[in-house]
């Protein structure tokens, strides 16, 4: 029996009420897997650990580029700036998820920065975990950069900010 059927709500209500909660919007970037360097959007990133400095992100197993990140050993989150909207937009489209005709920096790991985030956690790979349709990863830490600025936010579907949008 699906774990679907075991429950009292359908999976468009399940999803419908996960939306309530806002998140921030980053794009995780690995170096990829000998095709060039990659980014997906992602709203499932959170802190982990203080100390050590842990944080972890979920990859969907459907994504096209899922090889590059289950294979890659460090990967950047770049927390995204309201301003980023658009690409925030282009790395979540099937098949968009190269770097063609965008720049970007590196750090300790050389996975992609994106110049402009709030925050880019440089992470080498801890760990990975099943996590039914999509792969938990777990990253430390190893070089961080911040700067201030309004957050790209994401709640029931949309693209929001502080304040009006």
């Amino acid at each position: 029996m699906s774990t679907t059927a075991q429950n009292r709500f359908v999976p468009a209500q399940y999803r419908e009420a996960l939306g309530r909660y806002a998140t921030g919007v980053a794009i995780v970037t690995c170096e990829g897997d000998g095709r060039g360097p990659v980014g997906v959007t992602v709203n499932s990133f959170t802190s982990l650990s203080i100390d050590p400095p842990l944080v972890l992100w979920c990859l969907d197993n459907r994504s096209d580029r899922a090889d590059a990140y289950l294979t890659s050993d460090a990967f950047a989150i770049n927390v995204l700036a309201r301003a980023q909207q658009a690409l925030s937009v282009r790395f979540s489209e099937t098949g968009q998820h190269d770097f063609d005709g965008i720049r970007y920096e590196t750090l300790a790991t050389n996975a992609p920065v994106l110049p402009g985030a709030l925050a880019v956690f440089d992470c080498r790979v801890e760990a990975r975990h099943d996590g039914g349709d999509h792969t938990i990863v777990v990253g430390r830490v190893v070089e961080l950069v911040s700067r201030d600025g309004e957050p790209l936010l994401f709640f029931r579907g949309r693209y929001r900010g502080i304040g009006r949008h």
